[in-house]
């Protein structure tokens, strides 16, 4: 930890730098420990897969093993060392040592925290459990956020509506956002709104609900989103209109506005947010800045209506958006029929 001491006139400056550094001497003491763990799990777990492995008998008889050594741990140690506990650092060398097959004594850099990884070994795609472990570093996720993520189906809706190099680069790389169909999810979860799918509500409802969770709801839209205004008025032709949240994403370098829609989709609604991204890039937008998206974040989107309506450099989006969390297994299906169907329309393209 590099320290960089300044000068110090008054008590209680000196008290507020002495609170931050302990404060900060916290953070990294915790995540030594934390990463200490993470390593020392591993190495529980591949001694133990280890000698069950030594014979057949031993394999057979797992169970009493890991409940003998839970015992013997807990009377040297003191709690937090039991069957359960042991057969997690099990599973975590047989998950985290694919990663290393076939290389003598390499042990995976690990960056999260126990808590993520017991997250992550749960999930059986190695793509998708890559996918969640990069952005939740990079990202500096909280292990609460990384459940939530992972329980939103993130990958699957990010995954949907890419073709398959784009979804084997999500496994790489993570999500990379260089284009305004980067920031697309089908559909936004927003659940944490508490807002029940089965009653009526206004969009004036839905849109304070939003901005009570404004935090929450910049971090579910994606990477790089700030938030400017809700209602941004502007008067064209001596006529006020008024545009629901007028957000930024600093990495497209451009401003993204979002009309909140709790019924059907109409064409009127795809003609007005044209208007709207026309005034933003002619009258708002600055030279170095890219052009105006605009996002109709709705309850049921028609997917025709919207090829039918805008032309296809239009910059407009309809986003679907749920109060529920979406079900896993049926977006998984999605995912694969998609890819099918890419597989399929390339075979026919090249015959």
């Amino acid at each position: 930890m590099g320290l960089v001491i300044t000068e110090v006139n008054n008590e209680n400056e000196l008290f507020n730098k002495v609170t931050e550094l302990i404060e900060e001497s916290r953070k990294h003491v915790a995540k030594a420990v934390n990463t200490a763990m993470v390593y020392t799990y591993y190495g529980i777990g591949q001694y133990i897969v280890e000698y069950e492995q030594g014979g057949n008998a031993r394999a057979a008889y797992g169970k009493g093993i890991l409940q003998r050594l839970s015992e013997q741990l807990t009377n040297k140690f003191g709690k937090g060392w039991s069957y359960e506990t042991l057969s997690k650092c099990r599973k975590f060398y047989h998950v985290y040592a694919n990663l290393s097959a076939g290389q003598t004594n390499f042990m995976p850099a690990f960056t999260l925290s126990w808590n993520h990884y017991q997250i992550l070994m749960r999930i059986d795609n190695p793509d998708e459990r890559q996918f969640y472990e990069l952005e939740a570093e990079k990202q500096n996720w909280g292990y609460k956020w990384l459940q939530r993520q992972y329980a939103s189906s993130l990958y699957e809706r990010i995954a949907l509506g890419r073709d398959k190099n784009e979804i084997m680069r999500l496994a790489a790389h993570g999500q990379i956002v260089e284009k305004p169909s980067d920031i697309i999810k089908n559909p936004i979860s927003l659940e944490f709104l508490g807002l029940k799918s089965d009653s009526s509500y206004s969009e004036t409802s839905l849109e304070n609900a939003i901005i009570s969770k404004l935090q929450t709801f910049l971090l579910e839209m994606g990477k790089g989103f700030l938030f400017e205004a809700r209602q941004k008025r502007f008067t064209f032709d001596e006529e006020n209109f008024y545009v629901d949240l007028v957000l930024y994403n600093r990495i497209l370098q451009c401003y993204v506005l979002v009309d909140l829609k709790n019924d059907k989709l109409a064409h009127q609604d795809l003609g007005q947010m044209q208007m709207y991204v026309n005034y933003f890039d002619r009258y708002v937008k600055q030279d170095f800045e890219k052009p105006t998206i605009g996002i109709l974040l709705c309850k049921q989107k028609n997917e025709a209506l919207v090829k039918l309506t805008l032309p296809k450099n239009a910059n407009i989006y309809a986003q679907q958006y749920a109060l529920c969390l979406p079900e896993k297994s049926l977006l998984k299906e999605k995912v694969k029929e998609w890819i099918t169907e890419f597989e399929n329309d390339n075979e026919i393209a090249t015959d």
